[in-house]
């Protein structure tokens, strides 16, 4: 293949280069005059233009009968004319030779005496019409099907039948489909005449409604396919007289599943007999159908539908209903509707230049879902490194060479057809630009489309390119700017590349100007690639790189997944899986690995296999599994297969229904109440249920009733008045049925209640007020002969019309909420039924003031009617507990006291459990009853607290509520991902966003924590994404050290003590394209000098100075500034000296001296001096430098509590560093600010001193020393030197022995890095120096244990490379680059120990005064030399 694509690729390149000496031998003097001076001749007049090329007739399907002629007509548009050519079944037809086909005048085929026989069909098939233009390409049309009819036979004959007068008869006559048009009917020989009344329906049957005499006689079907006629059998049909006998309705034709087609006719039958005669009705998904005023509904003879002109909505369930006025009967079909494939977006013209990618765009629609291939100039486009299917229809072609212009057709195919759709791909020469607004038709392309052209210089070849990344998949380019543009800041490059051998070069462009790196990916481990780089300016290309030659890593010899896996159910608790053996084993496969895993669950198992299949058995009954299969090669697994899902089979029940009730209704009906088995019993789709009734006297006959799977409730009705029965219930499925409930038993009732009248007053009343509630209680009626179907209860201030609320007959108690405190409410208690209210019971009360906490309760009670009426009510259960079982289930157990000890229940009552959640807050009770003493609560909400009560039921007689129970259902993972995910850039701070988000809705748990995912592809494996993990329940967290301008992805996930829940969708942000602290010019180069600096962005054309007295402009310093360095060093020195000497003697005579107060250093925690006291203890200020204090601190970021990754260690002693060579005269300005400090940060909290780390992924790389100085010019985020007081008060405070470093963190750096800086702690802030001693000529070295460069931000200081770094592709940590630092020398702490103790407090004050004063003027000369 590639062969064959570089030989086409030189054909065409000779082909061109033949033409061009062609032209050149043919110019005219006119071009020669051009030549010579005038202006560049217009690109418009090297573009071409697209052609108008489309099929104006395309073939369809056509049905023939053998003998006669058929035409496929097609007829093709071009400039030239096209030639046209047909295929049959894929393969050309050659008309030349061929007597009975033929091309017409316009392209159409005409085929004569169509040929059709058992064995022999040649004419029968699919035939495309292909259209072809010599120049420009080929395109082929649809696909039609020609068929031919076959020889007639009858699937089913007409039978000899009578019919009744005014009644409906059908005859049947069943051929194959394609002969149905050619059915025809014969009444007594004659030709049978259709009308309304004698219709034939689609499959050849004939229907005869509202029967006379006249239909009476012989009926036979004739087919007449083009050869003799196929004749039926005669039989007879007799009309009898009608009759007054009625006879049973029946069905003579029911409707079947019919699928059709958008816009055709469709005819559902329905033909139905009985005496009297029936009427036909059609419903449609429950809704009666109106076929007298409908257009496209017709009701056709004898009852059938026909409807017109198919769409979409038509599709659903018929019913056809017959109606005789004694009885009812219907009979259903489905309507299927499907619809031919269409075209929602169609493919469009393509301009192009070789090696760029393109995309063809094709969106279809039909049903079924069509399927989408692609033909180029009519031959099929077969998928490969190159042509690939993309987003399911669209193509897309990479590398583009000038062999693959043409016409490109994409066609959509299902069962109902077939459509093409196409478009033209033109490619342009390198230096002819694209059109800006390329035509989106076949329409003529303007030269107005062009983007104008300029002359000018061309760019040289880009310099130095390397391959400085190499991994199994992608590599990484660097390069020069050309040597012809040094700056280079508005070339952009393109990077060619091809595989070695292949003549298919593809493109990948920078994306900004002046960017000189590109990461090429999707490439293929252990493979050789060629790369050049070309650069553009506003003129055009410029010259192309030499070639280089980069091989990728090969990868580990994995092998692939294993194809093919298949898993089936064998009985209901064992399942089978086979495969077979991975195309890519990469050696032999040792064995395999089946995982499986129950649908639901997080828990894995796994078996080892040595063959291709595998029966795993002691599975779940009807359960759901996920299987998947890992091969095993030497090297270890290999890729997984993708899970197959399948269920084991299903059983019969392996348990009864649950919580079995029974209600008696009245004297002569039961209702039985049940729920399921458990889910994990039903072992399959509960398809109904048994249930089993008997009188409870021996030798009775059982009943059984069946009800379906999804009932589960049923009235018995029919029953005996105050008999006992006794009931059973089983749950069926469709392998039989399961166990049975034990027998419950039940009592009708002497006589029915009487519902003639309304209900007697209630016989108590009781209320009993809160602050903003009142609990009402009562008791029924004395006469519980008379039926209630609830309670009203009326309430308000000072009268109970203001509200009503009606409340079920079985409750006994209501609270009234939401009342106002102190306040006179009137309540009025009813009992109803369906007669009307009865006589209502008042009461008062008064809530409770909000100052009355106190839960006294108040009993009001009717006197006429305190005493309970016999019988005595029941007593409510008692001990009524929650016990969790899962995240949604909870069992309730109680105890009733009015049972024997022994907790039997022996006879009908039965217990209704009621429970609510008060989230929200008006949730309402649900209930269910039970007939033991438990009851399992299921489909509760995780993590919720629900509230539980009991009442139990005998007869007519129920008690009040029990005491509540309380449960809260165990956690379960979060159902759903954290919401209103939003992303924002810091202000000030381009580098760092901050993300933040809501809780997920449902948490299920409390959330401990969540995991923020990004990445800059969105399209990348989760596990390739870089994660930031955030603990607790915040909402808001910072990244830090993002790439500018560039887009990023962020995804988010919620966890709790159960687990992760769902990520988030993608959230997409582009970070800002510009950071203000990386554009620093040189002369701001003035940060703090002691602190290590964050290394410049130097640029990939950034050159080492060439000596260590490079100014930071880039200037040599002069010798008159370095003397004059020199000369103010030394002074300095000196003066540090003496007062050193002074201060020492000072310090010592205040030592000794009772009158004066002690001075002492106060360390802290981590080293650093802090000055506790007052200023005006400073008497006079101590101005002794502490050399010896001279650290290096670690500059502690970002308050992230969770200690999951921290940055590469940083060591803490000045001798790990070797200072750096530091030019001259840009140390002057550093050193009279580097341990000065800001006010500002003097004052702040030593806590910003130990903020952690920010959890970062670390990429670490060997770092290579450069072989030159390194220029460090400190940028304007650095941090500034903070300044320590080292002298304390004599008492101490415990708070500053304790503190952290006095080093303040930097407000505005949240860079989070941590480098070694050099730490002074003068006494005074404002008046301390330091001089640090010259460095050493020479590289500089760096400690390999300091942060090395990152993957994603590197830059070479020496371009001599020497070897090629790999990373995995995955990970996109960052840290910091080593950073040099100019450490200050100080004296050595033998000498300054010594000093002190060699110094004699031999100065009296006025002295030291005078000694000061001088000090002051030495400092202010001092000061005026710095200056100048």
């Amino acid at each position: 293949m590639a062969a064959e694509r570089g030989a086409r690729r030189l054909l065409s390149t000779s082909s061109f280069w033949l033409y061009c000496l062609l032209l050149l031998g043919r110019r005219t003097p006119g071009a020669a005059a051009a030549r010579s001076g005038s202006a560049p001749q217009s690109a418009g007049a090297s573009i071409r233009m697209f052609t108008p090329f489309y099929f104006l007739v395309e073939p369809v399907d056509t049905l023939s009968v053998r003998g006669s002629s058929v035409i496929l007509n097609c007829s093709a548009y071009s400039e030239p004319s096209p030639k046209i050519e047909w295929k049959k079944d894929g393969t050309f037809l050659n008309l030349a030779s061929d007597d009975r086909r033929r091309l017409l005048p316009d392209g159409s085929l005409f085929i004569s005496n169509v040929v059709h026989s058992k064995h022999n069909k040649p004419d029968e098939g699919y035939y495309q019409c292909v259209a072809t233009v010599e120049s420009l390409g080929t395109i082929v049309s649809r696909t039609a099907k020609l068929t031919v009819a076959g020889l007639p036979r009858f699937t089913s004959q007409p039978e000899p039948s009578s019919v009744y007068a005014g009644n409906s008869a059908i005859l049947n006559c069943e051929v194959n489909a394609d002969l149905v048009p050619f059915v025809r009917w014969e009444q007594n020989r004659h030709p049978l005449l259709l009308d309304d009344r004698v219709i034939k329906l689609p499959s050849g049957m004939l229907v005869i409604s509202n029967a006379t005499e006249g239909d009476g006689g012989l009926y036979r079907c004739i087919v007449e396919s083009g050869g003799p006629p196929k004749y039926s059998d005669e039989v007879e049909l007799k009309v009898l007289p009608d009759t007054e006998v009625t006879s049973d309705l029946v069905f003579l034709k029911q409707p079947s599943p019919l699928v059709r087609v958008i816009g055709q006719d469709v005819v559902l039958p329905c033909v139905a007999s009985g005496l009297p005669i029936p009427t036909i009705k059609w419903m449609k998904n429950e809704e009666a159908l109106d076929t007298e005023s409908s257009e496209r509904l017709v009701l056709l003879a004898g009852g059938s539908l026909e409807i017109s002109d198919v769409t979409e909505d038509d599709a659903g369930t018929y019913f056809c209903i017959a109606d005789n006025g004694n009885e009812t009967i219907e009979a259903q079909a489905e309507l299927t509707v499907q619809a031919q494939p269409e075209f929602l977006k169609q493919p469009t013209n393509i301009y192009a230049h070789e090696s760029v990618d393109i995309v063809f765009e094709c969106e279809v629609t039909g049903k079924p879902t069509p399927t989408v291939k692609w033909v180029k100039n009519g031959d099929m486009v077969i998928p490969s490194d190159y042509f690939k299917i993309v987003k399911e229809h669209n193509l897309q072609v990479l590398g583009l060479v000038k062999s693959d212009e043409g016409f490109y057709q994409c066609i959509a195919e299902n069962d109902v057809g077939n459509a093409q759709a196409g478009a033209q791909l033109i490619i342009l020469e390198h230096d002819v630009a694209i059109p800006t607004l390329p035509p989106t038709s076949l329409t003529s392309a303007t030269t107005d489309h062009l983007a104008p052209a300029t002359t000018g210089p061309l760019p040289s070849a880009p310099r130095d390119v390397v391959a400085s990344l190499v991994s199994t998949r992608f590599i990484k380019l660097t390069w020069r700017t050309p040597a012809s543009d040094p700056h280079g800041d508005n070339l952009t490059y393109s990077v060619f590349y091809t595989k070695e051998g292949i003549a298919r070069e593809r493109v990948e462009n920078t994306s900004r100007p002046g960017e000189m790196q590109v990461t090429i990916q999707n490439l293929m481990p252990a493979t050789v690639y060629i790369f050049r780089v070309m650069a553009q300016n506003k003129h055009g290309s410029g010259e192309s790189s030499a070639p280089l030659r980069v091989e990728t890593q090969p990868e580990v010899q994995l092998p692939g997944p294993a194809p093919n896996i298949r898993a089936y159910a064998t009985s209901p608790t064992s399942i089978t899986v086979t495969w077979e053996t991975p195309v890519s084993g990469n050696g032999e496969i040792q064995n395999y690995k089946l995982y499986y895993m129950e649908k639901g669950t997080d828990k894995e198992q796994d078996v080892d296999v040595s063959s291709h299949s595998f029966t795993i058995n002691g599975l779940k009954k009807y359960t759901e599994y996920n299987f998947r299969v890992v091969a095993y090669n030497k090297h270890g697994p290999g890729v997984s297969t993708q899970d197959v899902a399948v269920r084991t089979l299903s059983d019969v029940p392996s348990a009864a229904p649950q919580n079995l009730s029974l209600e008696v209704r009245n004297s002569k009906s039961i209702m039985i109440h049940w729920q399921p088995p458990a889910p994990a019993t039903q072992n399959g789709q509960i398809t109904g249920y048994k249930i089993r009734y008997r009188k409870a006297s021996r030798k009775s006959d059982v009943t059984e009733t069946l009800v379906s799977g999804t009932q589960l409730s049923q009235l018995i009705e029919g029953l005996d008045r105050g008999t006992e029965y006794n009931f059973r219930v089983a749950a069926l499925t469709i392998n039989g049925t399961g166990p049975a409930t034990d027998w419950l038993s039940a009592e009708t009732f002497e006589s029915d209640l009487d519902e003639t009248r309304v209900p007697e007053v209630p016989s108590s009343l009781h209320v009993r007020p809160l602050v903003t509630s009142i609990v009402v209680s009562w008791t029924p009626p004395e006469n519980q002969n008379i039926v209630v179907r609830g309670y009203a209860i009326g309430y308000g201030i000072g009268s109970p019309h203001a509200q009503t609320i009606k409340v079920d007959y079985k409750q006994r108690y209501y609270t009234i909420e939401n009342l106002d405190p102190s306040s006179h409410y009137v309540i009025t208690l009813k009992a109803f039924n369906n007669v009307g209210e009865g006589i209502p019971l008042y009461e008062s009360a008064v809530t409770r003031p909000h100052t009355d906490t106190s839960e006294v309760d108040l009993f009001v009670i009717n006197a006429p009617y305190t005493p309970v009426p016999d019988p005595t009510p029941m007593m409510p259960p008692v001990g009524v507990q929650a016990s969790i079982l899962s995240h949604d289930t909870i069992r309730i157990t109680w105890a009733d006291n009015s049972l024997p000890k022994h907790q039997k229940i022996t006879d009908s009552r039965y217990y209704t459990v009621r429970w609510k959640t008060n989230i929200p807050a008006n949730t309402k009770y649900k209930n269910a009853n039970a007939t033991t003493l438990s009851y399992l609560v299921t489909g509760l909400k995780p993590n919720t607290l629900y509230e539980f009560s009991v009442m139990v039921t005998k007869g007519r007689r129920s008690s009040t509520w029990s005491m509540t129970a309380h449960g809260t259902t165990f956690e379960l993972v979060p159902t759903s991902p954290p919401k209103d995910v939003t992303v924002v850039s810091k202000e000030g701070k381009p580098k760092t966003i901050i993300v933040n988000w809501q809780p997920p809705s449902e948490a299920n748990g409390k959330i401990t924590g969540y995991i923020i995912y990004y990445s800059t592809d969105v399209n990348a494996e989760i596990h390739d994404w870089v994660i930031e993990p955030v603990v607790g329940n915040r909402l808001t967290h910072q990244i830090q050290e993002l790439t500018l301008d560039t887009p990023y992805y962020f995804k988010i996930q919620a966890r709790n003590s159960k687990g992760m829940g769902p990520m988030s969708e993608a959230v997409q942000f582009r970070t800002p394209k510009a950071d203000s602290s990386d554009k620093m010019p040189n002369d701001q180069a003035s940060g703090s000098g002691g602190k290590g600096s964050r290394l410049p962005d130097l640029g990939s054309d950034y050159k080492p100075p060439m000596s260590g007295s490079n100014s930071p402009h880039g200037s040599p310093t002069s010798p008159l500034d370095s003397n004059m360095l020199l000369v103010i060093i030394v002074s300095v020195g000196v003066i540090t000296i003496v007062v050193v000497v002074i201060i020492a003697v000072f310090c010592t005579r205040r030592t000794t001296s009772h009158q004066k107060k002690k001075r002492a250093a106060c360390k802290s925690v981590n080293g650093s001096h802090k000055y506790k006291g007052n200023s005006k203890d400073v008497k006079p200020p101590d101005l002794w430098i502490h050399h010896e204090r001279l650290e290096l601190k670690p500059i502690d970021k970002s308050p992230d509590p969770n200690p999951i990754m921290t940055d590469t260690p940083i060591p803490r002693n000045s001798q790990d560093i070797t200072p750096v060579d530091n030019s001259m005269d840009s140390n002057i300005h550093q050193r009279r600010n580097s341990y000065r400090g800001h006010e500002s940060e003097d004052s702040m909290s030593t806590l910003a001193g130990r903020r952690g780390m920010r959890p970062k992924m670390m990429m670490p790389f060997d770092s290579q020393p450069p072989q030159q100085s390194v220029r460090n010019t400190p940028s304007t985020d650095t941090m500034p030197a903070s300044s320590s007081q080292t002298c304390c008060t004599d008492h101490q405070d415990p708070e500053g022995a304790t503190s952290s470093s006095y080093l303040a963190s930097s407000q505005e750096e949240d860079s989070g890095q941590s480098l070694p800086t050099a730490h002074v702690r003068p006494s005074h802030p404002l008046k301390s120096f330091a001089v640090p001693a010259v460095p050493p000529p020479g590289p500089p070295t760096y400690d390999p244990a300091l942060p090395s460069t990152p993957l994603l931000s590197q830059q070479a200081l020496n371009h001599h490379i020497h070897s090629v770094k790999t990373a995995s592709i995955g990970t996109l940590g960052r840290s910091r680059p080593p950073m040099p630092v100019v450490v200050p020398s100080a004296p050595e702490v033998q000498e300054t120990t010594r000093m002190l103790e060699d110094s004699e407090s031999s100065y009296e004050p006025d002295e030291l005064t005078k000694e000061m004063a001088h000090l002051e003027g030495l400092m202010k000369d001092l000061n005026a030399i710095t200056t100048a």
